[in-house]
């Protein structure tokens, strides 16, 4: 996996650059996902950990029966803390995550 960058606001600019630009998002940053972010900087988490995770909670939802009830807007970055958890665990490769994320950008234009 990618290094994290050795300064924590560095980290917290891009977990949250990447949590604002998630499909399924407000779109806002909150007091609460800023400290979440330097939260995760501290406990070390891999920032390609972070941002595969948003990518597979994305996927998660936008891929799903066309008859479903819609899902409401994500107002916050600990939505995605038990998928960031589940993406520390799995021994999936990169090219999975580069699969969902060109998905996502393929569902979003057509949209």
């Amino acid at each position: 996996m990618e290094q994290n960058p050795a300064n924590q606001d560095e980290y917290v600019r891009q977990v949250l650059d990447a949590y604002r630009k998630t499909a399924g998002t407000t779109g806002t940053v909150r007091r609460p996902d800023r400290v979440l972010a330097s939260q995760l900087h501290q406990r070390g988490v891999p920032l390609v950990a972070v941002e595969n995770a948003l990518i597979l909670a994305a996927a998660r939802r936008m891929i799903r029966p066309a008859d479903a009830a819609p899902l409401g807007t994500i107002r916050s970055l600990a939505y995605f803390l038990p998928v960031i958890e589940e993406v520390l665990h799995l021994p999936v490769n990169p090219d999975y995550f580069r699969y969902l994320r060109h998905k996502i950008e393929r569902t979003t234009q057509t949209r």
